[in-house]
């Protein structure tokens, strides 16, 4: 059979062409099919996952810094408040491409070493976010922003700030950089001032800068404000006084305490040396301690009143009863020794002289356990449960293990420790008539805590008693308070070191409360180690006393229950 069909070149080439040419349109279509196949997938079906996956790209969720309480005095005066400032970080990777004079010019307004914001960038420049300044003052974080500098941004924080400086710094302590209390009331009341931190989605762009505010997610918490039972202005007065003491005494430091023998509120509590929270460069925790607080110390003499209370509680004396001092008495092996020969003494008399025999002999007279647990229930070697971080315990030696010389010298202040504010708290068991309060450093009306330690009798026998110690017989003149009785005790305390007790080294201290009849106050001073030329309590620490009792008194507007003492004011007649 023949083939017709035409089996020229030319045809060949022709069909080749057709065939792929039907080819090409083929693969186009098909293409075209799949464009628009996944057009419908993603405009349709996957609309809300890419666009949810788009939101998460721009949208981002931040933390919203939280108001810290303020802390203020029982009349509402601030000690410490927050303020909005702003921080400063980077991104390292961008900031790299920034002009080095524009750096520089940065480096200058924050007071960072010249090169300092350099180094950290070729340190390590695959970092995105560092912080350089941390809480800096609105105007000059509105310099830096003046820069205009690529990779440099700002987060809105909270200062904190106090308004009264060194004269409640050892009070209310302070906050570190992330405001989050170290010391002081900020530390042991940081749960209730911190507050909860709030959330807010944002808007960043392809730069990770914040450049839309989109919802509140939920709204920042303010921390509460907390109400100090402290007076300011007494605060102010004893701060004042006491730093003049110091330094007139040459001392090592001071305290000075400030009570309601009502209800146990602190109404000031002082150190000297003082700190300024507010400027905490190289601070030492030396420095910002609250030696009121955390500090022990022997008494002294300054407990000398609770022996004649428990003697005359016990009924193991009664108050006249007479004891022959002589200046030297012989318990065992040892010696109690007074200053000065004063004969005779009746029981007010060993208060007015401050002798040791006197409370010696009395002492012996009692029970160990009963004069230890007198010392106990007054406080002694037990926390006063201010709140306060770090408060002492002090320490007091077990009754079994007391010799007769350790029951001797404890009725003398030699054997117990404790702080100016355990010994200010156990003198309300005489201001307020036998009952023990406990102290508070919150505002509050009543103590709900009381114990009763003396009858009433008792207590006020005793401050009628002390009374006599700041006439011209008794060891505490320099305590007299114009306008007003008073009574107290002094304490002139040898030092203790690892190998006994020294010479030359002394705490000098006063305790006292007045008006005699109706207490409204007890102050405690502390003076350590006065060097200049005098060192008793009744020369260095009653005049402080006498002071910061007068003033306060005043301030509390309580009335003068010896007018005939106040200093006579005189007036130029025009």
């Amino acid at each position: 059979m023949l083939d017709f069909r035409d089996r020229s070149p030319a045809k060949k080439a022709i069909d080749d062409f057709s065939g792929r040419r039907k080819f090409v349109v083929v693969f186009i279509m098909i293409c075209m099919f799949v464009l628009v196949v996944r057009d419908i997938h993603l405009q349709v079906v996957s609309k809300q996952f890419l666009k949810h996956q788009g939101d998460m790209r721009q949208v981002d969720e931040v933390s919203v810094s939280a108001y810290r309480g303020m802390i203020v005095d029982r009349n509402g005066e601030p000690l410490a408040i927050s303020t909005p400032v702003e921080s400063v970080w980077i991104n390292p990777r961008e900031l790299k491409n920034a002009k080095p004079e524009g750096i520089r010019a940065m480096e200058k307004l924050l007071d960072l070493p010249a090169g300092k914001v350099t180094d950290w960038i070729q340190e390590d420049s695959r970092r995105q976010f560092l912080y350089i300044a941390r809480r800096v003052n609105p105007q000059l974080a509105d310099d830096v922003k003046a820069l205009k500098l690529e990779g440099v941004y700002f987060e809105r924080e909270f200062k904190r700030y106090y308004p009264d400086g060194g004269v409640s710094g050892h009070i209310v302590g302070f906050t570190n950089v992330d405001d989050i209390g170290q010391a002081g009331v900020e530390a042991g009341y940081e749960k209730l001032l911190k507050g909860t931190a709030g959330s807010k989605r944002v808007i960043r762009d392809g730069k990770r800068r914040i450049i839309e505010d989109v919802e509140s997610i939920e709204e920042p918490v303010s921390g509460k404000t907390l109400e100090l039972s402290i007076d300011q202005r007494i605060q102010y007065l004893a701060y004042k006084e006491l730093q003049l003491a110091v330094e007139e005494n040459n001392a090592k430091s001071g305290t000075v305490v400030v009570l309601d023998a009502k209800n146990g509120e602190i109404l000031a509590a002082v150190n000297e040396p003082s700190f300024n929270p507010n400027t905490r460069n190289n601070l030492k925790e030396s420095v910002y301690r609250n030696r009121a607080f955390t500090e022990v110390f022997e008494p002294g003499s300054t407990v000398k009143p609770f022996v004649v209370a428990a003697a005359l509680e016990g009924g193991y004396i009664k108050p006249n009863w007479l004891f022959p001092t002589n200046g030297v008495f012989q318990v065992g092996h040892n010696t109690v020794k007074d200053v000065h020969n004063y004969g005779t003494l009746d029981v007010t008399h060993v208060l007015t002289k401050s002798s040791n025999i006197g409370v010696s002999m009395m002492s012996l007279k009692m029970p160990a356990k009963y004069l230890w647990d007198t010392y106990h229930q007054l406080g002694f070697g037990v926390s006063t449960g201010s709140g306060f971080p770090g408060e002492a315990n002090g320490t007091m030696k077990d009754y079994k293990r007391w010799s007769d010389f350790d029951r001797a010298t404890m009725s003398f202040g030699y054997g117990l420790n404790g702080s100016a504010l355990q010994l200010a708290r156990s003198y309300t068991a005489l201001a307020d008539d036998g009952l023990l309060h406990s102290v508070s450093l919150l505002k509050r009306e009543d103590d709900d805590d009381v114990v009763r330690v003396f009858s009433a009798k008792t207590a006020r026998t005793v401050r009628k008693m002390m009374e006599t110690v700041l006439t011209k017989e008794g060891t505490a003149y320099e305590a007299r308070v114009d306008g007003y009785s008073a009574a107290g005790k002094t304490g002139t305390v040898k030092k203790a070191t690892s190998r006994g007790y020294t010479e030359k080294s002394y705490f000098a201290v006063f305790a006292g409360l007045a008006p005699v009849n109706d207490p409204r106050l007890i102050i405690v001073v502390m003076i350590d180690e006065p060097s200049a030329g005098k060192y008793y309590g009744g020369l260095v620490s009653a005049p402080v006393f006498s002071k910061v009792m007068a003033g306060a008194l005043r301030i509390l507007e309580v009335a003068p229950d010896q007018e005939e003492t106040m200093p006579i004011l005189l007036t130029e007649r025009k």
